[in-house]
């Protein structure tokens, strides 16, 4: 049976990233709005430079919207405005902003950053920061550098910042660690949700949900499938002789078997107690008979013990094709029809009856 690996972690990851995207497109449509503000004060304040500055960085919020908004990417658009942001306390740093109050406004960097990426990057991308405002705050006679700062601010803002990194760093492990324990459980109640606990077959619900589908894309597209109903001869009689246990031993072994034989694109499940049923997509009923001749071939050959004891097992088999069938109850019906047939006919036996071969089963080409 053929799962995509880590489904619950991507389906958790898309929803994520969807609401992060909407986050960004709200916080950039407010960041807009307080560099209009702040850009006003400045200018009625006589600091038009400082002003037409922050009415730049307006255009280039505006720019990466218009980009997330025409192409959708949301990659881009994290790191347009980690850049942006960046850029932009990287200059209210180097000019000090209004009253050298610029650097206070990097205390929102952190938590953004860590949002927006992961840990290790937001680390690296922080300690790059850091380095840019040792840089600015020691060598105030650097190009593009207007604003000198006390040695007291430069201890009291490396001190705070430095705290509320940590602080953010250690939340954000934290929602993390929380996030990836929670899609696991999901994943978990999932996985026993369409899982068979004994065999590790799908179950019966899962079967069901797969029909759906196969039935569905056959609608629309006309890709035949079939399926095999298939029944354990007398395993009542196993149960009597050897105990429950043992049968529970021949039911794993026969659904190890089936696994061997089946494609990926092949869906097994235990339908109920000791039937099963296989799910076989773009196959014949000629292919699909085949299959079962050769799965009654290898479980008839097979020994199945328990504690030294070997257990007499076969199978009995109805194959049916959905282009006999007019809906999926008429091909579970025809199917079961045929393994009563099967039954009839003295079991160990595939129904509808194909020729077997004394050497070995029947194999269709094409599987």
């Amino acid at each position: 049976m053929s799962q995509p690996a880590s489904s619950g972690q991507r389906a958790a990851g898309e929803r994520e990233d969807a609401q992060v995207a909407r986050l960004l497109t709200w916080l950039s449509a407010t960041a807009i709005g307080f560099l209009i503000g702040i850009g006003a004060k400045a200018w009625f304040a006589g600091h038009t430079t400082h002003a037409w500055v922050l009415w730049c960085f307006i255009g280039l919020i505006g720019l990466n919207m218009l980009n997330f908004a025409r192409t959708g990417n949301r990659v881009r658009q994290k790191g347009g405005l980690i850049v942006i942001v960046g850029l932009l306390f990287t200059y209210l740093i180097a000019s000090g902003g209004e009253s050298n109050t610029g650097p206070l406004w990097f205390y929102v960097f952190p938590p953004l950053l860590f949002y927006l990426t992961d840990l290790k990057t937001g680390t690296a991308v922080l300690l790059f920061c850091y380095l840019v405002a040792v840089v600015v705050f020691q060598f105030p006679d650097l190009p593009l550098v207007a604003a000198e700062y006390t040695t007291d601010f430069k201890i009291r803002f490396f001190a705070t910042l430095t705290f509320e990194s940590i602080f953010c760093f250690v939340l954000e492990a934290g929602r993390l660690k929380a996030r990836n324990e929670l899609v696991a459980l999901a994943e978990a109640h999932e996985h026993a949700a369409r899982t068979d606990e004994l065999t590790g077959l799908s179950n019966r619900r899962d079967m069901h949900n797969r029909l759906a589908t196969e039935f569905s894309r056959y609608q629309r597209s006309g890709h035949h499938f079939s399926i095999a109903l298939i029944d354990l001869d007398l395993f009542k009689n196993i149960n009597d002789r050897f105990g429950h246990d043992a049968g529970d031993e021949v039911l794993r072994e026969f659904a190890a078997l089936v696994k061997t034989l089946i494609r990926q694109t092949d869906v097994a499940a235990r339908w109920g107690g000791e039937e099963f049923l296989v799910l076989l997509p773009d196959t014949s009923v000629l292919q699909a008979l085949a299959f079962a001749e050769r799965l009654r071939f290898e479980v008839a050959g097979k020994t199945f013990g328990f504690r030294s004891e070997a257990l007499p097992v076969t199978i009995s088999a109805g194959v049916c094709s959905i282009a006999k069938a007019g809906s999926l109850d008429d091909l579970l019906k025809q199917a079961d029809v045929n393994l009563y047939s099967a039954k009839e006919s003295g079991r160990n036996r595939v129904a509808p009856r194909v020729r077997r071969q004394e050497t070995g089963p029947t194999v269709a080409s094409g599987r």
